[in-house]
């Protein structure tokens, strides 16, 4: 395990079977298509899943392939969760900015606790795509992808993704873990899915 004050990374979180299966399954779910996260997300794919710690157990119905990364990577002093794919190819970059998913429920939502990311897979030689971390425009922390590590990241921290610059699928399993008070919790859905596709499917 490779820590720091405001990271932590451990390698090898899964099995390599899992790793493939997780992967397959998320880039043949209808749900992923053009990020629906703001335009800090250049060039990137994705979709997002918003729930509750009471219904973990729906997510995993509907979503079976998440349960081992759920498992193992949900913190127990966290109530609320917003979980997302994340796919970049040549030219996808995310520009700076620090998470607050759940602010289009609640206004008063601050920063999650911390956030999860587990690196399923990346094109071979990556060049670019590193995520770099800051705090009060200083950078505390930039970090290599490397498959199958879990990584854990303070949620407040100003975070970017740099551009990716070779061909090939860099794809990441997000999870914003929050820790809301009673009051902001009611205004947070059970369960949801925010996908383009589920908006276009409706027209």
């Amino acid at each position: 395990m490779k820590s720091s004050k405001y990271y932590s990374q451990h390698s090898n979180a899964f099995d390599i079977a899992y790793l493939h299966n997780l992967r397959g399954a998320i880039l043949s779910c209808p749900y992923l298509t053009i990020n629906n996260l703001n335009r800090d997300f250049i060039g990137t794919k994705g979709f997002s899943v918003v729930f509750k710690r009471s219904k973990i157990e729906k997510v995993e119905q509907k979503f079976s392939f998440f349960k081992p990364y759920l498992d193992l990577a949900l913190l127990s002093n966290c109530n609320a969760f917003y979980l997302n794919p994340l796919l970049l190819q040549s030219g996808s970059r995310v520009e700076p900015h620090i998470d607050r998913s759940l602010r289009s429920y609640c206004k008063t939502v601050e920063p999650p606790l911390v956030v999860s990311v587990l690196y399923v897979q990346l094109p071979p030689n990556l060049e670019g795509g590193e995520l770099v971390l800051c705090r009060h425009k200083q950078q505390v922390g930039q970090i290599k992808p490397e498959v199958n590590t879990l990584l854990y990241f303070q949620g407040d921290l100003t975070h970017s993704v740099n551009m990716v610059k070779t061909t090939g699928t860099r794809l990441s399993l997000v999870c914003e873990q929050y820790n809301l008070s009673e009051s902001e919790l009611q205004d947070i859905p059970e369960f949801t899915i925010e996908s383009r596709a589920v908006k276009a499917k409706r027209r």
